[in-house]
C-alpha cells in the first residue's frame, strides 16, 4: 500500500491531489463524472463579499498548448454563497477550500471572518494574483507591501489553515513567497496565470474583451515548475504546485521540484476526470517505484 497522505499545517490531506479555484465551480458540477471526494480537497470558485457579473464577452481564448481567460472572478456573492452553496459542499468528505478574492484589504477581511465561522470549510486560498481584475488582484500580488499588508490583516481575521496563491506576473516570486511565509500563511500556492494575449487577425481585434487575460494549460508548465522549485528553497512552508498538470508525469515533476500537493484546473475543461486519472496515475508511479511514501519524493531533486 502506497501512503499518499500529506499534511499542511494541521490540516491533514487523504492524497495531494487538489482542483484548482475556478476550474472546477463547486464541485457539484462534476458529481456526474466521479465522486468529488476521492480527491484530497477542492478549492471552490472564487468568492467575493459582493456579487460581481466578470468581464464582458468574449473572455475565453484558445491558444497553442493552453488557453487565455478574463472571466474576472464572475461569482453571487458571499450571502448566496451560505444560503445555496455551503449547505451542499459541507457535505464532501474531503478537505473543501475557500478561494477569496476582493479589491480592498476589508474586503479579504471581512470574507476571511465569515468563512471562519463556517466549520467545513477546512481552509481560505488568499487570492492576491488574479491577472483579470482591475483593483485588487495584480495589485496586492506585484506588490511587495501591499501583499503584506493584506497577509497579515487576513491572517489576524482567520484561525483556520492559510493558504496564500502567488502571481506568477514578478520578477522574483520566491520574495512573495518569502513575505507569505512571515505573515503566517500555512501554504503557498503557485502558480496564477501568466499574463497574455491573443489577436483575432480576421476582425483585427483582441480575441478578448479586456485586451489581456490569464493564460493557463501545458504551455504554462516550465515556468510554473520553475517557480515551485524557486520557492521551495526558499520557504519552509509547504508548495501547492499549480499549472499545466495535465497527467500524473506532470504531478510528479512539481512533486520532485518540492510541491507537497497539486492542483488540477485546465485540465478539467479537456477531460472532467482528469483529477482521477492524475491521482490513479502517481499511485501508480510510486507503486512501479517501489516507494511506499509519497512524501519520499517531494523536493528530491534538491538534495542532488
Amino acid at each position: 500500500m502506497v501512503n499518499l497522505g500529506i499534511s499542511i499545517g494541521n490540516l491533514k490531506f487523504k492524497n495531494p491531489v487538489l482542483t484548482a479555484s475556478g476550474t472546477f465551480g463547486n464541485g457539484t458540477e462534476f458529481e456526474d463524472f466521479f465522486d468529488v471526494s476521492r480527491l484530497g480537497g477542492i478549492i471552490l470558485k472564487g468568492t467575493t463579499i459582493e456579487p460581481r457579473e466578470g468581464n464582458p464577452y468574449p473572455r475565453m481564448a484558445e491558444t497553442p498548448s493552453g488557453m487565455l481567460n478574463t472571466v474576472g472572478l464572475q461569482n453571487k456573492g458571499m450571502d448566496y454563497f451560505e444560503r445555496n452553496i455551503y449547505p451542499k459542499v459541507s457535505l464532501y468528505k474531503t478537505n473543501v477550500i475557500a478561494n477569496i478574492n476582493g479589491s480592498y484589504i476589508e474586503d479579504y477581511v471581512a470574507l476571511a471572518e465569515r468563512f471562519d465561522k463556517l466549520g467545513k470549510i477546512a481552509a481560505i486560498e488568499l487570492n492576491i494574483s488574479c491577472p483579470n481584475v482591475k483593483m485588487g488582484g495584480m495589485v496586492f500580488g506585484t506588490d511587495p507591501a501591499s501583499s503584506r499588508k493584506v497577509i497579515r490583516a487576513v491572517r489576524e481575521a482567520y484561525s483556520g489553515t492559510l493558504i496564500v496563491k502567488l502571481s506568477p506576473n514578478v520578477t522574483r516570486i520566491e520574495d512573495f513567497a518569502r513575505i507569505a511565509e512571515e505573515e503566517g500563511a500555512d501554504a503557498i500556492s503557485l502558480i496564477n496565470t501568466l499574463l497574455g494575449m491573443s489577436i483575432d487577425i480576421e476582425s483585427m481585434k483582441p480575441s478578448l474583451s479586456t485586451i489581456t487575460g490569464g493564460l493557463s494549460g501545458p504551455a504554462v508548465k516550465p515556468v510554473a515548475l520553475r517557480m515551485v522549485w524557486q520557492c521551495a528553497r526558499a520557504v519552509k512552508v509547504p508548495i501547492i504546485g499549480i499549472g499545466g498538470i495535465m497527467n500524473a508525469s506532470d504531478a510528479i515533476e512539481f512533486f520532485l521540484a518540492g510541491a507537497s500537493a497539486v492542483q488540477v484546473g485546465t485540465a478539467s475543461f479537456i477531460d472532467p476526470v482528469s483529477s482521477v486519472r492524475i491521482l490513479e496515475g502517481i499511485e501508480k508511479y510510486l507503486e512501479e517505484k517501489k516507494i511506499g511514501d509519497i512524501k519520499e519524493i517531494i523536493g528530491l531533486i534538491n538534495s542532488i
